[in-house]
């Protein structure tokens, strides 16, 4: 069996792109991947032009085996770009050995270790009042492990504007409500989406109560592991973090000193199957569980699915379709990744049954995928009140 093509196919889901890749063979299988790198789909098919020129003829078998030579053959290996191409590439390539050899992906990676994959919910909302109402109404569909966002006391004068300041004691205050009201049974954790300051992370931290929340994804920016080194010593929340991570190299400090609590990995980002296997097989050896990081489309969705079935230290996957949010909805109210990818990953109340199909377990539209063009979207720019840009 030999490779015949790659194809870049952006489609528009809900509020924003995805990039789904297909490659084709000479035997009529053909498998799905998709890429991560949100907001940036231009330059990752940029990249996987690149890529397909030398991979037209090769033995799609050798998955491991093309992994390194996509890594090491360019001089200037890594980065998101060229790992965005490269998680799509792997994850379709394992779609393809597995149907070619009738069997689900998680076959590939040493079994299944569970029959369901259990999910965490994102709670809805921008105000205290909004959020507690969105916990309560995932609590009574039996959730029991709730993320929140960031809120604001009142809207800012600008939708583009964020003050750190303004939300830490607000946030940290519904919080406490929120564990207060809701009990002791429900894990509750927080995104920050890495728009604080170690400094604004202790202030946060240090509101409540101990026991309020479970734990604090990303509450500052990743590069330094320094920085989050010196966090560790002064909060004891527990910390999930590496969504951003686009190697096992990124990885290395975080696990090696035990700078994460949840490995956040995205399959899609960090290199496909081929790498994010190595990245749990790693974390295992320190007592860390995999949180991955599920924003994405169907394809993602899947991928992780079989990633999780096939380790045995894991703790909740991300679902963004729940009875408090649903990315993939258009404005016209029709689910856009129903319409593009007829079968696929289906919940079964807050969990995923592992799939049995073969390869991946989801299928493409691909006249309507085709169909479609890239669309322009820009993630928020934030600034300050003082006009100083911050992090989305």
């Amino acid at each position: 069996m030999r490779i015949t093509d790659i194809k870049s196919l952006p489609v528009w889901v809900g509020v924003r792109n995805q990039l789904v890749v297909k490659i084709e063979t000479d035997q009529g299988i053909y498998g799905l991947g998709e890429s991560g790198l949100s907001g940036r789909e231009l330059a990752v098919m940029g990249a996987l032009q690149h890529l397909r020129e030398f991979l037209i003829g090769k033995d799609p078998m050798q998955r491991g085996r093309i992994w390194q030579e996509l890594y090491r053959s360019q001089y200037f290996e890594g980065g998101r770009v060229l790992l965005a191409a490269q998680s799509a590439i792997d994850i379709a390539l394992y779609d393809i050995v597995g149907k070619a050899l009738g069997v689900p992906v998680y076959q590939l990676l040493g079994g299944k270790h569970r029959d369901v994959i259990p999910c965490f919910a994102t709670a809805a909302g921008g105000t205290g009042e909004q959020m507690l109402e969105s916990i309560k109404l995932l609590y009574s569909h039996n959730w029991r492990v709730i993320r929140t966002m960031p809120l604001l006391p009142k809207p800012p004068a600008s939708p583009d504007q964020w003050e750190p300041r303004d939300s830490i004691p607000y946030t940290a205050e519904w919080l406490v409500k929120a564990r207060a009201e809701m009990g002791s049974d429900l894990t509750l954790g927080i995104d920050y989406h890495h728009r604080l300051t170690p400094v604004e992370t202790v202030s946060f931290c240090s509101r409540m109560p101990r026991g309020t929340l479970d734990f604090i994804e990303e509450p500052i920016r990743d590069e330094s592991p320094e920085a989050y080194a010196a966090l560790r010593q002064q909060t004891e929340i527990p910390f999930a973090v590496g969504e951003e991570f686009s190697s096992k190299w990124q990885f290395l400090p975080f696990i090696e000193r035990h700078l994460t609590d949840f490995a956040r990995v995205d399959i899609c980002n960090v290199g496909g199957f081929t790498e994010a296997m190595k990245v749990a097989g790693w974390a295992e050896a320190h007592y860390i569980d995999l949180m991955p990081h599920n924003p994405l489309g169907p394809v993602c969705t899947a991928a992780t699915i079989h990633l999780a079935a096939a380790v045995p230290n894991f703790a909740w996957l991300e679902v963004r379709v729940t009875q408090a949010e649903n990315l993939y909805s258009g404005k016209t109210g029709a689910d856009d990744a129903d319409l593009l990818f007829p079968i696929q990953p289906r919940l079964v109340g807050n969990s995923f049954p592992v799939p049995t199909a073969s390869g991946l377990g989801v299928e493409l539209d691909q006249a309507r995928a085709q169909a479609q063009t890239w669309k322009f979207w820009e993630p928020p720019h934030y600034q300050r009140a003082d006009g100083s840009v911050t992090n989305w």
